[in-house]
Protein backbone atom coordinates (compact mmCIF):
# COMPACT_ATOMS: atom_id res chain seq x y z
CA UNK A 1 0.00 0.00 0.00
CA UNK A 2 1.28 3.52 -0.86
CA UNK A 3 -0.60 6.60 0.90
CA UNK A 4 2.07 8.86 -0.01
CA UNK A 5 -0.24 11.20 -1.96
CA UNK A 6 -2.27 11.40 1.52
CA UNK A 7 -2.24 13.84 4.25
CA UNK A 8 -5.05 12.76 6.89
CA UNK A 9 -5.14 9.48 8.91
CA UNK A 10 -8.78 9.26 8.94
CA UNK A 11 -9.09 7.09 11.87
CA UNK A 12 -7.46 9.91 14.02
CA UNK A 13 -8.45 13.35 11.60
CA UNK A 14 -4.65 13.77 11.90
CA UNK A 15 -2.61 14.94 9.57
CA UNK A 16 0.11 12.36 8.85
CA UNK A 17 3.10 14.62 8.80
CA UNK A 18 3.03 16.68 11.55
CA UNK A 19 0.24 15.10 14.17
CA UNK A 20 -1.52 17.95 14.49
CA UNK A 21 -4.92 18.28 13.82
CA UNK A 22 -6.27 17.83 10.16
CA UNK A 23 -6.69 20.60 7.59
CA UNK A 24 -6.93 21.42 3.90
CA UNK A 25 -4.89 23.07 1.49
CA UNK A 26 -5.75 24.81 -1.61
CA UNK A 27 -4.23 24.12 -4.94
CA UNK A 28 -3.65 26.90 -7.70
CA UNK A 29 -0.58 27.27 -10.06
CA UNK A 30 0.49 24.15 -9.66
CA UNK A 31 1.06 24.48 -5.85
CA UNK A 32 -0.58 23.16 -2.70
CA UNK A 33 -0.85 26.15 -0.20
CA UNK A 34 -1.80 27.28 3.47
CA UNK A 35 -4.06 30.15 3.87
CA UNK A 36 -3.34 31.84 7.65
CA UNK A 37 -5.06 30.29 10.72
CA UNK A 38 -7.35 33.65 10.76
CA UNK A 39 -9.52 32.46 7.90
CA UNK A 40 -9.93 28.66 8.57
CA UNK A 41 -13.09 27.41 9.71
CA UNK A 42 -12.80 24.01 12.31
CA UNK A 43 -15.28 21.74 11.27
CA UNK A 44 -16.67 19.87 14.11
CA UNK A 45 -16.97 15.62 14.23
CA UNK A 46 -20.65 15.21 12.92
CA UNK A 47 -21.18 12.77 15.54
CA UNK A 48 -19.71 14.42 18.74
CA UNK A 49 -19.54 17.85 17.62
CA UNK A 50 -15.59 18.02 19.12
CA UNK A 51 -13.72 20.30 16.89
CA UNK A 52 -12.23 18.12 13.95
CA UNK A 53 -10.63 19.52 10.94
CA UNK A 54 -9.38 22.88 9.62
CA UNK A 55 -11.13 23.82 6.16
CA UNK A 56 -9.92 27.22 4.50
CA UNK A 57 -12.46 30.28 4.45
CA UNK A 58 -10.37 31.68 1.20
CA UNK A 59 -11.82 35.05 1.24
CA UNK A 60 -12.02 37.33 -1.77
CA UNK A 61 -8.47 38.69 -1.35
CA UNK A 62 -7.34 35.58 -1.81
CA UNK A 63 -8.90 34.55 -5.26
CA UNK A 64 -6.14 36.12 -7.26
CA UNK A 65 -4.37 32.79 -8.22
CA UNK A 66 -7.56 31.05 -9.33
CA UNK A 67 -8.89 33.90 -11.29
CA UNK A 68 -5.83 33.75 -13.31
CA UNK A 69 -5.48 30.00 -13.27
CA UNK A 70 -8.96 30.42 -15.82
CA UNK A 71 -7.32 33.05 -17.68
CA UNK A 72 -4.37 30.61 -18.17
CA UNK A 73 -7.03 28.56 -20.38
CA UNK A 74 -7.95 29.13 -23.80
CA UNK A 75 -11.28 28.85 -25.31
CA UNK A 76 -10.46 25.89 -27.08
CA UNK A 77 -9.07 23.97 -24.01
CA UNK A 78 -6.20 22.58 -22.88
CA UNK A 79 -6.48 19.33 -25.57
CA UNK A 80 -9.04 19.39 -28.67
CA UNK A 81 -9.50 16.92 -30.92
CA UNK A 82 -7.30 18.98 -33.65
CA UNK A 83 -4.70 20.19 -30.64
CA UNK A 84 -2.41 18.24 -27.77
CA UNK A 85 -4.25 15.31 -28.87
CA UNK A 86 -1.69 13.56 -27.17
CA UNK A 87 -3.14 14.62 -24.01
CA UNK A 88 -6.13 11.82 -24.67
CA UNK A 89 -3.49 9.34 -24.12
CA UNK A 90 -1.76 10.51 -20.99
CA UNK A 91 -5.42 10.98 -19.26
CA UNK A 92 -5.88 7.36 -20.05
CA UNK A 93 -2.99 6.35 -18.39
CA UNK A 94 -3.58 8.74 -15.21
CA UNK A 95 -7.57 7.02 -15.27
CA UNK A 96 -5.91 3.59 -15.20
CA UNK A 97 -3.05 4.42 -12.59
CA UNK A 98 -5.70 5.59 -10.20
CA UNK A 99 -8.20 2.83 -10.61
CA UNK A 100 -5.14 0.67 -10.30
CA UNK A 101 -4.32 2.84 -6.95
CA UNK A 102 -8.38 2.24 -5.62
CA UNK A 103 -8.57 -1.19 -6.44
CA UNK A 104 -5.63 -1.88 -3.57
CA UNK A 105 -8.02 -2.62 -0.56
CA UNK A 106 -6.11 -0.73 1.32
CA UNK A 107 -6.43 2.43 0.05
CA UNK A 108 -10.65 2.07 -0.78
CA UNK A 109 -10.86 1.48 2.47
CA UNK A 110 -8.35 4.79 3.54
CA UNK A 111 -11.46 6.48 1.40
CA UNK A 112 -14.65 4.86 2.41
CA UNK A 113 -13.26 5.70 6.11
CA UNK A 114 -12.72 8.99 5.24
CA UNK A 115 -15.78 9.56 3.89
CA UNK A 116 -17.40 8.18 6.67
CA UNK A 117 -16.27 10.86 9.09
CA UNK A 118 -16.95 13.52 7.29
CA UNK A 119 -20.54 12.49 6.25
CA UNK A 120 -21.36 9.24 8.29
CA UNK A 121 -23.34 6.72 6.72
CA UNK A 122 -22.80 2.78 6.68
CA UNK A 123 -19.95 1.38 5.48
CA UNK A 124 -21.06 0.02 2.25
CA UNK A 125 -22.78 3.53 1.59
CA UNK A 126 -18.98 4.56 1.51
CA UNK A 127 -17.47 1.76 -0.11
CA UNK A 128 -19.77 2.19 -2.97
CA UNK A 129 -18.62 5.34 -3.71
CA UNK A 130 -15.04 4.28 -3.80
CA UNK A 131 -16.16 1.39 -6.19
CA UNK A 132 -18.19 3.58 -8.90
CA UNK A 133 -15.23 5.92 -8.54
CA UNK A 134 -12.55 3.30 -9.56
CA UNK A 135 -14.92 1.45 -11.85
CA UNK A 136 -15.38 4.90 -14.06
CA UNK A 137 -11.82 5.34 -14.04
CA UNK A 138 -11.35 2.12 -15.49
CA UNK A 139 -14.23 2.91 -17.77
CA UNK A 140 -11.88 6.41 -19.08
CA UNK A 141 -8.01 4.24 -18.96
CA UNK A 142 -5.99 3.64 -22.26
CA UNK A 143 -7.30 4.79 -25.42
CA UNK A 144 -10.77 5.60 -24.35
CA UNK A 145 -10.72 9.45 -23.93
CA UNK A 146 -9.74 9.96 -27.30
CA UNK A 147 -12.19 7.10 -28.79
CA UNK A 148 -15.28 8.69 -26.50
CA UNK A 149 -13.80 12.30 -26.90
CA UNK A 150 -11.74 13.06 -29.55
CA UNK A 151 -13.75 10.89 -32.04
CA UNK A 152 -16.07 12.95 -33.87
CA UNK A 153 -18.13 12.18 -37.43
CA UNK A 154 -18.06 13.61 -41.00
CA UNK A 155 -21.00 13.88 -43.47
CA UNK A 156 -20.02 13.96 -47.43
CA UNK A 157 -20.62 17.62 -48.61
CA UNK A 158 -22.59 18.96 -51.86
CA UNK A 159 -19.35 18.15 -54.17
CA UNK A 160 -15.82 16.83 -54.36
CA UNK A 161 -13.63 18.39 -51.71
CA UNK A 162 -16.32 19.28 -49.45
CA UNK A 163 -17.17 17.68 -46.42
CA UNK A 164 -18.31 18.57 -43.18
CA UNK A 165 -16.83 17.16 -39.36
CA UNK A 166 -18.04 17.22 -35.86
CA UNK A 167 -16.51 17.14 -32.91
CA UNK A 168 -16.62 17.48 -29.68
CA UNK A 169 -15.46 21.02 -28.14
CA UNK A 170 -14.40 21.61 -24.84
CA UNK A 171 -15.28 25.03 -22.99
CA UNK A 172 -12.18 25.80 -21.61
CA UNK A 173 -12.12 27.39 -18.07
CA UNK A 174 -14.69 25.77 -16.03
CA UNK A 175 -15.80 25.57 -12.64
CA UNK A 176 -17.04 22.09 -10.89
CA UNK A 177 -18.95 22.92 -7.60
CA UNK A 178 -19.92 19.48 -5.79
CA UNK A 179 -22.19 18.53 -2.72
CA UNK A 180 -22.09 17.18 0.85
CA UNK A 181 -23.80 13.66 0.28
CA UNK A 182 -21.39 12.35 -1.66
CA UNK A 183 -17.53 13.29 -0.98
CA UNK A 184 -15.87 11.85 -3.33
CA UNK A 185 -17.79 10.05 -6.42
CA UNK A 186 -19.73 13.48 -7.15
CA UNK A 187 -16.64 15.31 -7.43
CA UNK A 188 -14.48 12.84 -8.71
CA UNK A 189 -16.71 11.72 -11.85
CA UNK A 190 -17.30 15.46 -12.70
CA UNK A 191 -13.42 16.73 -12.39
CA UNK A 192 -12.23 13.90 -14.74
CA UNK A 193 -14.78 14.09 -17.00
CA UNK A 194 -14.12 18.24 -17.61
CA UNK A 195 -10.70 16.97 -17.89
CA UNK A 196 -10.92 14.12 -20.20
CA UNK A 197 -12.28 16.39 -22.46
CA UNK A 198 -10.04 19.24 -22.55
CA UNK A 199 -11.42 21.56 -20.23
CA UNK A 200 -9.48 23.24 -17.37
CA UNK A 201 -11.47 22.73 -13.96
CA UNK A 202 -11.43 24.69 -10.51
CA UNK A 203 -13.13 22.54 -8.14
CA UNK A 204 -14.97 23.41 -5.74
CA UNK A 205 -16.75 20.83 -3.07
CA UNK A 206 -19.00 21.50 -0.03
CA UNK A 207 -16.58 22.45 3.06
CA UNK A 208 -18.12 19.75 5.42
CA UNK A 209 -16.28 17.45 2.74
CA UNK A 210 -14.05 19.02 0.51
CA UNK A 211 -11.46 17.47 2.53
CA UNK A 212 -12.25 14.16 0.69
CA UNK A 213 -11.94 15.65 -2.96
CA UNK A 214 -8.56 17.68 -1.85
CA UNK A 215 -7.48 13.48 -0.95
CA UNK A 216 -8.64 12.80 -4.60
CA UNK A 217 -6.79 15.55 -6.16
CA UNK A 218 -3.49 14.29 -4.87
CA UNK A 219 -4.18 10.39 -6.04
CA UNK A 220 -4.67 11.95 -9.56
CA UNK A 221 -1.27 14.02 -9.26
CA UNK A 222 0.29 11.46 -7.81
CA UNK A 223 -0.93 9.07 -11.07
CA UNK A 224 0.56 11.56 -13.41
CA UNK A 225 -1.94 14.20 -13.55
CA UNK A 226 -0.03 17.78 -14.09
CA UNK A 227 -0.86 19.91 -11.23
CA UNK A 228 -1.37 22.62 -13.27
CA UNK A 229 -4.55 21.22 -14.92
CA UNK A 230 -6.93 21.51 -11.71
CA UNK A 231 -7.44 24.08 -9.10
CA UNK A 232 -8.91 23.02 -5.99
CA UNK A 233 -10.53 25.83 -3.67
CA UNK A 234 -11.77 25.32 0.21
CA UNK A 235 -14.11 27.97 1.15
CA UNK A 236 -17.75 29.27 2.58
CA UNK A 237 -20.72 29.13 0.07
CA UNK A 238 -20.63 32.68 0.38
CA UNK A 239 -17.16 33.32 -0.61
CA UNK A 240 -17.99 30.61 -3.49
CA UNK A 241 -20.25 33.17 -4.41
CA UNK A 242 -18.29 36.34 -4.28
CA UNK A 243 -15.90 34.43 -6.65
CA UNK A 244 -18.27 33.47 -9.36
CA UNK A 245 -19.14 37.35 -9.37
CA UNK A 246 -15.20 38.17 -9.43
CA UNK A 247 -14.25 35.97 -12.09
CA UNK A 248 -17.60 35.40 -14.14
CA UNK A 249 -16.07 36.78 -17.13
CA UNK A 250 -13.83 33.99 -17.70
CA UNK A 251 -15.82 31.22 -16.53
CA UNK A 252 -16.68 29.21 -19.70
CA UNK A 253 -19.37 27.04 -17.80
CA UNK A 254 -19.87 25.73 -14.27
CA UNK A 255 -21.15 22.55 -13.51
CA UNK A 256 -23.43 22.47 -10.01
CA UNK A 257 -24.99 19.60 -8.15
CA UNK A 258 -27.09 21.10 -5.47
CA UNK A 259 -30.00 23.03 -4.43
CA UNK A 260 -32.51 24.28 -7.41
CA UNK A 261 -32.35 27.37 -5.57
CA UNK A 262 -28.71 27.55 -5.64
CA UNK A 263 -28.79 26.84 -9.38
CA UNK A 264 -31.22 29.03 -10.16
CA UNK A 265 -29.03 31.73 -8.53
CA UNK A 266 -25.80 30.66 -10.68
CA UNK A 267 -28.19 30.38 -13.62
CA UNK A 268 -28.42 34.62 -13.55
CA UNK A 269 -25.43 35.25 -12.58
CA UNK A 270 -23.74 33.37 -14.87
CA UNK A 271 -26.07 33.72 -17.70
CA UNK A 272 -27.00 30.48 -18.37
CA UNK A 273 -23.61 28.99 -18.71
CA UNK A 274 -24.39 26.54 -16.35
CA UNK A 275 -25.09 22.71 -16.43
CA UNK A 276 -27.37 21.50 -13.22
CA UNK A 277 -27.65 17.96 -11.39
CA UNK A 278 -30.20 19.52 -9.10
CA UNK A 279 -32.38 18.38 -6.40
CA UNK A 280 -35.18 16.36 -6.72
CA UNK A 281 -38.48 14.97 -5.19
CA UNK A 282 -38.46 12.22 -6.59
CA UNK A 283 -41.11 9.36 -6.96
CA UNK A 284 -41.90 5.73 -6.59
CA UNK A 285 -45.48 3.73 -8.24
CA UNK A 286 -45.66 0.43 -6.91
CA UNK A 287 -47.89 -1.48 -9.38
CA UNK A 288 -50.36 -4.12 -8.77
CA UNK A 289 -48.74 -6.41 -9.66
CA UNK A 290 -46.56 -6.36 -6.29
CA UNK A 291 -47.35 -9.50 -4.63
CA UNK A 292 -46.24 -11.38 -1.92
CA UNK A 293 -43.41 -13.68 -3.50
CA UNK A 294 -41.80 -9.44 -4.19
CA UNK A 295 -43.18 -8.48 -1.30
CA UNK A 296 -40.00 -8.47 0.71
CA UNK A 297 -37.57 -7.37 -1.80
CA UNK A 298 -39.51 -4.34 -3.03
CA UNK A 299 -39.43 -3.11 0.90
CA UNK A 300 -36.02 -3.20 1.08
CA UNK A 301 -35.09 -1.39 -2.05
CA UNK A 302 -37.78 1.31 -0.84
CA UNK A 303 -36.09 1.46 2.94
CA UNK A 304 -32.96 2.27 1.06
CA UNK A 305 -34.22 4.77 -1.33
CA UNK A 306 -35.78 6.42 1.20
CA UNK A 307 -33.19 6.45 4.13
CA UNK A 308 -30.10 5.50 3.15
CA UNK A 309 -27.78 8.12 4.03
CA UNK A 310 -30.49 9.37 6.32
CA UNK A 311 -32.34 10.42 3.13
CA UNK A 312 -29.31 12.64 1.99
CA UNK A 313 -29.56 11.69 -1.36
CA UNK A 314 -30.86 13.95 -4.42
CA UNK A 315 -32.70 10.37 -5.99
CA UNK A 316 -33.69 9.83 -2.37
CA UNK A 317 -37.62 8.46 -2.96
CA UNK A 318 -39.90 10.82 -1.68
CA UNK A 319 -43.38 10.49 -3.00
CA UNK A 320 -44.44 6.66 -2.78
CA UNK A 321 -47.76 5.51 -4.20
CA UNK A 322 -48.74 2.54 -3.46
CA UNK A 323 -51.73 0.61 -5.23
CA UNK A 324 -54.13 -0.47 -2.90
CA UNK A 325 -53.54 -4.16 -3.79
CA UNK A 326 -49.80 -3.97 -2.32
CA UNK A 327 -50.88 -2.48 1.24
CA UNK A 328 -49.36 -4.59 2.81
CA UNK A 329 -45.75 -3.17 1.51
CA UNK A 330 -46.60 -0.80 4.67
CA UNK A 331 -45.85 -3.03 7.35
CA UNK A 332 -42.76 -4.70 5.75
CA UNK A 333 -41.25 -0.76 5.37
CA UNK A 334 -41.94 -0.36 8.27
CA UNK A 335 -40.28 -2.94 10.10
CA UNK A 336 -37.13 -2.42 7.89
CA UNK A 337 -37.48 0.90 8.82
CA UNK A 338 -36.98 0.16 12.55
CA UNK A 339 -33.92 -1.77 12.19
CA UNK A 340 -31.81 1.27 11.01
CA UNK A 341 -29.44 2.86 14.02
CA UNK A 342 -26.25 4.96 14.62
CA UNK A 343 -24.66 2.45 15.86
CA UNK A 344 -23.69 0.83 12.56
CA UNK A 345 -24.56 4.38 10.96
CA UNK A 346 -27.85 2.72 8.76
CA UNK A 347 -28.87 6.20 10.25
CA UNK A 348 -26.67 9.17 10.52
CA UNK A 349 -26.76 13.18 11.03
CA UNK A 350 -28.10 14.85 9.17
CA UNK A 351 -25.64 17.70 7.32
CA UNK A 352 -27.86 20.55 6.01
CA UNK A 353 -31.27 20.26 8.51
CA UNK A 354 -31.79 20.67 11.82
CA UNK A 355 -34.15 19.05 14.16
CA UNK A 356 -36.41 21.75 14.41
CA UNK A 357 -36.49 22.27 10.34
CA UNK A 358 -37.79 18.81 10.15
CA UNK A 359 -40.16 19.43 12.87
CA UNK A 360 -41.97 22.43 11.36
CA UNK A 361 -42.06 20.87 8.01
CA UNK A 362 -43.70 17.49 9.31
CA UNK A 363 -46.48 19.51 11.83
CA UNK A 364 -47.22 21.37 8.80
CA UNK A 365 -47.90 18.72 7.02
CA UNK A 366 -50.05 17.19 9.64
CA UNK A 367 -52.44 20.34 9.78
CA UNK A 368 -53.41 18.99 5.90
CA UNK A 369 -56.72 17.35 6.71
CA UNK A 370 -56.36 12.90 6.82
CA UNK A 371 -52.91 13.18 7.08
CA UNK A 372 -50.75 11.25 9.73
CA UNK A 373 -47.71 9.68 10.61
CA UNK A 374 -46.78 5.93 9.46
CA UNK A 375 -43.84 5.45 11.17
CA UNK A 376 -41.12 7.81 12.87
CA UNK A 377 -41.43 11.08 13.10
CA UNK A 378 -39.33 11.67 16.61
CA UNK A 379 -36.08 13.07 16.99
CA UNK A 380 -33.15 10.92 17.95
CA UNK A 381 -31.96 10.37 21.45
CA UNK A 382 -28.76 9.02 23.08
CA UNK A 383 -26.66 10.63 21.07
CA UNK A 384 -23.72 13.29 21.18
CA UNK A 385 -24.50 14.99 17.47
CA UNK A 386 -24.02 18.89 17.80
CA UNK A 387 -27.38 20.53 17.47
CA UNK A 388 -26.30 22.07 14.20
CA UNK A 389 -26.75 19.34 12.48
CA UNK A 390 -30.32 17.09 12.66
CA UNK A 391 -30.85 13.58 13.92
CA UNK A 392 -34.34 11.80 12.92
CA UNK A 393 -35.84 8.81 13.18
CA UNK A 394 -36.76 7.44 9.52
CA UNK A 395 -40.41 9.03 8.95
CA UNK A 396 -43.25 8.29 6.74
CA UNK A 397 -46.67 10.50 6.22
CA UNK A 398 -49.62 9.22 4.60
CA UNK A 399 -51.06 11.83 2.70
CA UNK A 400 -54.37 10.89 0.96
CA UNK A 401 -53.93 10.87 -2.90
CA UNK A 402 -57.15 13.30 -3.08
CA UNK A 403 -55.53 15.78 -1.20
CA UNK A 404 -52.27 15.43 -3.10
CA UNK A 405 -53.97 16.91 -5.99
CA UNK A 406 -55.24 19.72 -4.62
CA UNK A 407 -52.87 22.87 -5.83
CA UNK A 408 -53.02 24.32 -1.77
CA UNK A 409 -50.80 22.82 -0.32
CA UNK A 410 -48.83 20.86 -2.96
CA UNK A 411 -45.42 22.80 -2.45
CA UNK A 412 -45.40 22.38 0.91
CA UNK A 413 -45.89 18.11 0.55
CA UNK A 414 -43.85 18.26 -2.37
CA UNK A 415 -40.59 20.06 -0.83
CA UNK A 416 -37.71 18.40 -0.56
CA UNK A 417 -35.87 18.23 2.55
CA UNK A 418 -32.48 16.14 2.36
CA UNK A 419 -33.35 13.87 5.02
CA UNK A 420 -35.19 10.90 6.12
CA UNK A 421 -38.70 11.35 5.13
CA UNK A 422 -40.79 10.52 2.70
CA UNK A 423 -44.54 11.00 1.93
CA UNK A 424 -46.83 7.74 1.07
CA UNK A 425 -50.19 7.28 -0.51
CA UNK A 426 -52.48 4.91 -2.22
CA UNK A 427 -54.10 4.64 -5.28
CA UNK A 428 -56.14 2.40 -6.79
CA UNK A 429 -56.99 1.82 -11.41
CA UNK A 430 -59.49 4.58 -11.36
CA UNK A 431 -57.24 6.78 -10.33
CA UNK A 432 -54.38 6.45 -12.66
CA UNK A 433 -55.18 9.68 -14.01
CA UNK A 434 -55.15 11.89 -10.71
CA UNK A 435 -51.50 10.21 -10.28
CA UNK A 436 -50.14 11.76 -13.29
CA UNK A 437 -51.65 14.42 -13.02
CA UNK A 438 -49.44 14.75 -9.68
CA UNK A 439 -46.12 13.80 -11.61
CA UNK A 440 -46.51 16.52 -14.37
CA UNK A 441 -46.63 18.83 -11.34
CA UNK A 442 -43.83 17.91 -9.82
CA UNK A 443 -40.71 19.87 -10.25
CA UNK A 444 -37.41 18.96 -10.79
CA UNK A 445 -37.67 15.77 -11.86
CA UNK A 446 -34.34 14.00 -11.19
CA UNK A 447 -35.31 10.46 -10.66
CA UNK A 448 -38.61 8.07 -10.98
CA UNK A 449 -39.49 4.10 -10.76
CA UNK A 450 -41.93 2.41 -11.91
CA UNK A 451 -42.46 -0.89 -9.99
CA UNK A 452 -43.59 -3.26 -12.10
CA UNK A 453 -43.82 -6.21 -15.23
CA UNK A 454 -47.15 -5.08 -16.42
CA UNK A 455 -45.86 -3.47 -19.74
CA UNK A 456 -49.16 -1.35 -20.64
CA UNK A 457 -48.88 0.01 -17.17
CA UNK A 458 -45.12 0.73 -17.12
CA UNK A 459 -45.53 2.03 -20.81
CA UNK A 460 -48.19 4.66 -19.68
CA UNK A 461 -46.18 5.43 -17.09
CA UNK A 462 -42.98 5.78 -19.24
CA UNK A 463 -44.83 7.89 -22.10
CA UNK A 464 -46.19 10.76 -19.41
CA UNK A 465 -43.00 11.26 -17.24
CA UNK A 466 -39.81 13.59 -18.07
CA UNK A 467 -37.40 12.29 -15.66
CA UNK A 468 -34.09 12.18 -16.73
CA UNK A 469 -33.14 8.65 -14.56
CA UNK A 470 -36.15 6.29 -14.82
CA UNK A 471 -36.17 2.42 -13.71
CA UNK A 472 -38.64 0.30 -14.25
CA UNK A 473 -39.72 -3.08 -13.15
CA UNK A 474 -40.24 -4.84 -9.98
CA UNK A 475 -36.67 -4.76 -8.92
CA UNK A 476 -36.64 -0.54 -10.10
CA UNK A 477 -35.21 1.97 -7.37
CA UNK A 478 -34.30 5.83 -7.58
CA UNK A 479 -31.46 5.66 -5.76
CA UNK A 480 -27.97 4.76 -7.52
CA UNK A 481 -25.67 6.39 -9.71
CA UNK A 482 -23.52 3.74 -11.17
CA UNK A 483 -20.71 4.36 -13.83
CA UNK A 484 -22.90 2.30 -16.31
CA UNK A 485 -25.69 4.44 -17.39
CA UNK A 486 -26.56 8.19 -17.98
CA UNK A 487 -27.42 9.45 -13.97
CA UNK A 488 -29.05 13.28 -13.78
CA UNK A 489 -32.00 15.20 -14.86
CA UNK A 490 -33.89 15.92 -18.52
CA UNK A 491 -34.26 19.33 -19.36
CA UNK A 492 -32.02 22.03 -21.37
CA UNK A 493 -29.61 22.62 -18.24
CA UNK A 494 -29.17 19.29 -17.72
CA UNK A 495 -25.83 17.88 -16.23
CA UNK A 496 -25.22 14.03 -16.32
CA UNK A 497 -22.42 12.18 -15.01
CA UNK A 498 -21.15 8.72 -15.08
CA UNK A 499 -21.36 7.40 -18.86
CA UNK A 500 -19.47 8.77 -21.64
CA UNK A 501 -22.95 10.05 -22.79
CA UNK A 502 -23.15 12.22 -19.59
CA UNK A 503 -19.47 13.68 -20.38
CA UNK A 504 -19.88 14.54 -23.60
CA UNK A 505 -23.76 16.28 -23.08
CA UNK A 506 -21.92 18.05 -19.90
CA UNK A 507 -18.27 18.61 -20.77
CA UNK A 508 -18.38 19.61 -24.42
CA UNK A 509 -20.01 21.56 -27.26
CA UNK A 510 -21.07 20.74 -30.47
CA UNK A 511 -18.24 22.01 -32.92
CA UNK A 512 -19.17 21.49 -37.31
CA UNK A 513 -15.81 22.19 -39.70
CA UNK A 514 -16.63 22.41 -43.33
CA UNK A 515 -14.02 21.41 -45.48
CA UNK A 516 -14.44 22.93 -48.85
CA UNK A 517 -10.75 22.02 -50.51
CA UNK A 518 -11.97 22.00 -54.67
CA UNK A 519 -14.01 24.79 -55.74
CA UNK A 520 -17.05 24.13 -57.82
CA UNK A 521 -16.26 24.64 -61.19
CA UNK A 522 -18.92 26.81 -62.46
CA UNK A 523 -19.67 27.74 -66.72
CA UNK A 524 -21.29 30.78 -66.83
CA UNK A 525 -24.53 29.66 -69.39
CA UNK A 526 -24.39 31.81 -72.65
CA UNK A 527 -26.28 34.82 -73.23
CA UNK A 528 -29.12 34.24 -75.74
CA UNK A 529 -31.06 36.99 -77.67
CA UNK A 530 -34.45 36.86 -78.35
Amino acid sequence: MDLSFATIDPDTMRHRATGCTAFAMNLSEGKFWFVENSLTRLMPDPLTGAGMISIPDTPPEKFGSFVQGLRSCPSYGLHNPLRNSARYLMLGLVCGRAATVLADPDIAQFFARLIQRVMPKSLPQCRGEVEVTRDFLYNFAGDNPRFHFGRGFSTPGNHAGQESNGYHWPFGPVVVIAPFNFPLEIPALQLVGALLTGNRPLLKADSKVSIVAEQFVRLLIACGLPAHDVDLIHCSGEHMGAFIDAAKQHIALCQFTGSSEVGASLMRELEGRVKLEDSGFNSKIIGRDVTDDVLEYVAWQCDQDAYAAAGQKCSAQSLLFVHEKAAGLYDAMQNRARTRQLTDLTNGPLLSVTNEYMETHIAAILKLSGTYILWGGKRLKGHTIPKEYGAFEPTAIFVPLRRLALPDHFDLVTKELFGPLQIITTYGDQHVEVLLSILERIKPRLTTAIVSNDHGFVNTMLGHTTNGTTYAGLGARTTGAPQNHWFGPCGPCAAGIGTPEAIRETWTAHREIIFDTIPPMRTAAPLTQT
